[in-house]
Protein backbone atom coordinates (compact mmCIF):
# COMPACT_ATOMS: atom_id res chain seq x y z
CA UNK A 1 0.00 0.00 0.00
CA UNK A 2 1.23 3.48 -0.93
CA UNK A 3 0.30 6.61 1.03
CA UNK A 4 0.79 10.23 0.01
CA UNK A 5 -0.29 13.51 1.51
CA UNK A 6 -1.33 16.22 -0.90
CA UNK A 7 -1.47 19.94 -0.21
CA UNK A 8 -4.02 21.68 -2.44
CA UNK A 9 -4.46 25.33 -3.40
CA UNK A 10 -7.98 26.23 -4.53
CA UNK A 11 -9.60 29.18 -6.22
CA UNK A 12 -10.69 31.62 -3.53
CA UNK A 13 -14.09 30.84 -1.98
CA UNK A 14 -14.28 27.36 -3.58
CA UNK A 15 -12.55 25.36 -0.86
CA UNK A 16 -15.63 23.49 0.35
CA UNK A 17 -16.78 22.70 -3.20
CA UNK A 18 -13.34 21.31 -4.02
CA UNK A 19 -13.23 19.30 -0.78
CA UNK A 20 -16.62 17.71 -1.52
CA UNK A 21 -15.51 16.74 -5.04
CA UNK A 22 -12.15 15.36 -3.91
CA UNK A 23 -13.76 13.18 -1.24
CA UNK A 24 -15.72 11.45 -4.04
CA UNK A 25 -12.46 10.17 -5.56
CA UNK A 26 -11.53 6.57 -4.71
CA UNK A 27 -8.26 6.71 -2.84
CA UNK A 28 -8.82 10.11 -1.19
CA UNK A 29 -9.31 8.88 2.36
CA UNK A 30 -9.26 12.18 4.24
CA UNK A 31 -9.53 15.88 3.46
CA UNK A 32 -8.99 18.72 5.92
CA UNK A 33 -9.18 22.48 5.51
CA UNK A 34 -6.03 24.36 6.48
CA UNK A 35 -4.91 27.92 7.13
CA UNK A 36 -1.97 29.45 5.32
CA UNK A 37 -0.46 28.85 1.91
CA UNK A 38 -2.56 25.75 1.16
CA UNK A 39 -6.31 25.34 1.48
CA UNK A 40 -6.68 21.56 1.82
CA UNK A 41 -4.63 18.67 3.20
CA UNK A 42 -5.46 15.25 1.71
CA UNK A 43 -4.52 11.69 2.54
CA UNK A 44 -4.35 9.56 -0.61
CA UNK A 45 -4.01 5.76 -0.45
CA UNK A 46 -3.53 3.30 -3.29
CA UNK A 47 -2.24 -0.19 -4.01
CA UNK A 48 1.08 1.14 -5.33
CA UNK A 49 2.95 4.25 -6.46
CA UNK A 50 1.36 4.22 -9.94
CA UNK A 51 -2.17 4.12 -8.54
CA UNK A 52 -1.48 7.03 -6.17
CA UNK A 53 0.26 8.98 -8.93
CA UNK A 54 -2.71 8.50 -11.26
CA UNK A 55 -5.17 9.65 -8.57
CA UNK A 56 -3.16 12.83 -8.08
CA UNK A 57 -2.34 13.67 -11.71
CA UNK A 58 -5.46 12.43 -13.48
CA UNK A 59 -8.15 13.24 -10.91
CA UNK A 60 -7.13 15.63 -8.13
CA UNK A 61 -5.23 18.07 -10.34
CA UNK A 62 -8.05 18.07 -12.91
CA UNK A 63 -10.76 18.87 -10.38
CA UNK A 64 -12.50 22.16 -11.08
CA UNK A 65 -11.10 25.07 -9.00
CA UNK A 66 -7.90 23.23 -8.00
CA UNK A 67 -5.08 25.70 -8.70
CA UNK A 68 -2.06 23.60 -7.70
CA UNK A 69 -0.90 20.66 -5.61
CA UNK A 70 2.19 19.67 -3.69
CA UNK A 71 2.64 15.98 -2.95
CA UNK A 72 4.44 14.56 0.07
CA UNK A 73 5.27 10.89 -0.51
CA UNK A 74 5.81 8.72 2.52
CA UNK A 75 8.64 6.36 3.42
CA UNK A 76 6.95 3.04 4.29
CA UNK A 77 9.72 1.94 6.65
CA UNK A 78 9.25 5.09 8.72
CA UNK A 79 5.47 4.99 8.97
CA UNK A 80 3.55 5.06 12.20
CA UNK A 81 0.06 4.07 13.07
Amino acid sequence: MEIAFVLVKCETAHEMDVMRELLKIDGVKEAHGTYGMYDLFLKVVGANHKVVSDIITKQIRKTKNVVSTTTLSTIPEQGGK
